[in-house]
């Protein structure tokens, strides 16, 4: 019985040495999945692929699954290309797939960062062949758009993870290349493909197949050619692969002034050089000096810390602060909102969504609806408080808040003089009675800020954090500077029955807990949760509407 089952050992070993011979010498077609957006072309490039392996005698295959709208994913193209000609096959016919198989695929091309990390995910992509090919460019999901925080994914995090599972990978700009081609992105991935080696195509028969007639055709070859040369590159020289997988920071201020170089560490200097040109674009000078001048008292109060070692970073709290601080005090308002209408940058940037060229004619409408909460804030004190008080007893009636539709052609010389008024108005807005008061709640805020520092750094930098709490504008950016003084109010507290290590862990509870939904259900429950009082009940007016099966 011992050598029956030693041979039959032997003949199962003999048979899997077959096996593998036959998958050594297997031809394996070549997988390649396209991950495109609506309106990228996808379909177009799935179509320019096959019809060049026609064209050149290679079987090829192509199957597709719809995206969902609304960016909640992306419409993924299937193609499989033998990698042998017909005419050498003998009359046979290989069977290609269908639908990707998981760690098998050859390629991988995206035109969206995290719809290529998304595939990555599902265990597409081995580190054995798979060529992985994508835009470094984002366009925000939905989910992330929602949150109440900053939603994003972290582009670094999403680069890291292409590289780790691909073979071989490339970031390009895909979106730069197809703005200045002046086409779609499509069809800069069939360049960027046509470049990697993944198919046995040539340049010459992946243009033919795009075809010269037309201006949507020249626009496409000058995509493909973009794509192409930049691949190109990428693949020759291997050090410029590694630049973009890592690339250094891009300080958009330039030089650090001498204002923050003189006040300030050089940890310090890349936020506060940040913050210090965005709030002197927004106003001026004096009001740059101020932020400067506050984020030095929360830099002092950090620095008199003892316990600031204990921290991971270095001046974790101003170097928060200094972000919140510059938002908060670029506060949107009609001047704002007028400026940034009215800038060539913002034109430049439309013509180029609808692809409009220099001899077109282009007009754009744009709708303003300012209420008196907007109108009042650019005026004093004695005049805004009556106009409110006038807006908020038409509110009790049961009556629509006033406000005044507005249409305006910013193409035209009237709409655009009238935007350019409103913008120079910002020289008025310090006497403004919404600017008071944003300054009044920065300070308390601040101030907050300042003393848990003293007390305990950790708990400074929460406080620091709920800056991230004010955002948007209207009734969402009253809200949230609500939330903000409930929270520093009766979580700050020096008399506090909690440790301030305690208080910390609150804060950042509360914080996250505000950040979750706008209406702050889960704020209230996290406050009870933390010893702290619920918000109280705003009052609401009652609005008779009439029914009108009746006035039918």
């Amino acid at each position: 019985m011992a050598w029956f089952a030693n041979l039959g050992g032997a003949l199962a070993a003999t048979c899997l040495i077959l096996i593998l011979i036959l998958k050594l010498k297997m031809t394996k077609p070549i997988s390649i999945l396209l991950c495109a957006l609506g309106g990228e072309g996808g379909g177009v490039l799935a179509d320019w692929l096959v019809e060049v392996a026609r064209r050149t005698d290679y079987p090829a295959q192509a199957t597709s699954i719809p995206g969902v709208a609304q960016r909640t994913g992306a419409t993924t193209y299937y193609i499989e290309v033998f990698p042998q000609k017909r005419s050498s096959l003998g009359g046979k016919q290989p069977v290609l797939g269908l639908n990707p198989l998981p760690g098998r695929l050859d390629a991988l091309v995206s035109s969206e960062l995290l719809e290529t990390a998304r595939q990555i995910s599902n265990g597409l992509t081995s580190t054995a062949h798979t060529c992985v090919i994508t835009s470094s460019a984002r366009i925000l999901t939905m989910i992330e758009k929602m949150s109440m925080g900053d939603g994003r994914k972290d582009a670094d995090n999403l680069r890291t993870l292409v590289a780790e599972h691909s073979k071989a990978h490339h970031i390009l700009d895909m979106a730069r290349m197809t703005r200045e081609a002046g086409t779609v992105v499509s069809a800069v991935m069939f360049g960027c493909i046509a470049a990697s080696g993944v198919l046995p195509f040539s340049r010459a028969d992946c243009e033919a197949v795009i075809g010269h007639a037309g201006k949507s055709a020249q626009a496409s070859l000058r995509g493909f050619a973009l794509g192409y040369d930049a691949m190109e590159a990428q693949r020759v020289q291997h050090h410029f692969i590694e630049a973009v997988m890592t690339p250094e920071p891009v300080d958009p201020v330039g030089a650090v002034p001498a204002a923050v170089a003189t006040q300030f560490p050089a940890p310090l200097h890349r936020m506060a050089s940040l913050g210090y040109a965005h709030v002197l674009e927004y106003q001026n000078q004096a009001y740059a000096d101020q932020y400067l001048a506050r984020l030095n008292q929360i830099f002092l109060a950090e620095k008199s810390a003892a316990a600031t070692a204990t921290l991971p970073e270095a001046w974790p709290v101003t170097e928060e602060s200094a972000r919140w601080l510059a938002l908060w005090m670029a506060f949107d308002d009609v001047v704002r909102v007028a400026d940034l209408k009215s800038r060539v940058s913002r034109q430049h940037r439309v013509r180029g969504e609808v692809k409009a060229n220099t001899q077109d004619l282009l007009k754009i409408y744009d709708h303003f609806k300012p209420g008196v909460p907007e109108l009042a804030g650019l005026l004093p004190d004695f005049l805004a408080h009556p106009l409110v008080r006038w807006d908020r007893a038409r509110a009790l009636q049961g009556r629509a808040p006033w406000a005044l539709p507005l249409k305006i052609g910013t193409h035209s010389i009237t709409g655009m003089l009238a935007l350019r008024m409103m913008a120079a108005l910002k020289i008025v807005r310090p006497w403004g009675s919404r600017f008071k008061s944003e300054q009044q709640s920065i300070n308390a805020w601040l101030l907050a800020v300042q003393r848990s520092t003293q007390r305990d750094p950790a708990l400074g930098l929460e406080v620091a954090r709920c800056g991230q709490l004010i955002k948007g504008y209207g009734s969402t950016n009253e809200r949230g500077k609500d939330n903000l003084l409930h929270i520093i109010h009766h979580m700050t507290a020096s008399s506090s029955a909690q440790t301030p290590a305690d208080q910390a862990h609150s804060v950042a509870r509360i914080r996250q807990a505000a950040l979750q939904d706008e209406a702050g259900q889960a704020l209230d429950q996290a406050l009870l949760q933390n010893g702290a009082p619920a918000r109280p009940v705003v009052a609401q007016p009652i609005r008779w509407m009439k029914n009108p099966r009746l006035t039918s």
